[in-house]
Order: structure tokens, then sequence, then C-alpha cells
């Protein structure tokens, strides 16, 4: 788990986490997108993102923001 990005997310409010979600999941779509076109350089990407988004949701659920 990296823990720095763990952080980072523990430190944001509930609405800013449901910010932060939205972003990611936008981010997720795109570059998935860019893979299935072929313009994707970076493939790990999309599982760097899945995992972000499974932190914040995480921390969404247990209701950990401040």
């Amino acid at each position: 788990m990296s823990t720095k990005r763990f952080k980072e997310y523990k430190n944001l409010s509930q609405d800013e986490l449901v910010t932060k979600a939205r972003e990611i999941e936008a981010g997720l779509f795109q570059a998935r997108m860019k893979r299935a076109t072929g313009q994707l350089e970076d493939t790990a990407s999309i599982w760097k993102m899945r995992k972000d988004l499974a932190r914040v949701k995480t921390l969404q659920t247990l209701g950990k923001g401040k």
C-alpha cells in the first residue's frame, strides 16, 4: 500500500473525498479510452488509479475524512 497517498487522502474532508473520487474516475475513464485506441504509454497508470480510487472509497466508507 502506498502509505504516502493514503495519508494524503486521510487528511481530506468527506466533500473533498467525493471530489477526489470523481476526478480519479474521470481520469480512469480517459486512460481506458486511450488504452483502447493505443495512445496510452504508461499502462501501469490504470492500475495506480484503480488503487487510489479504492483508497478514497475506503476512507469514504469508514468516514475517516475530517
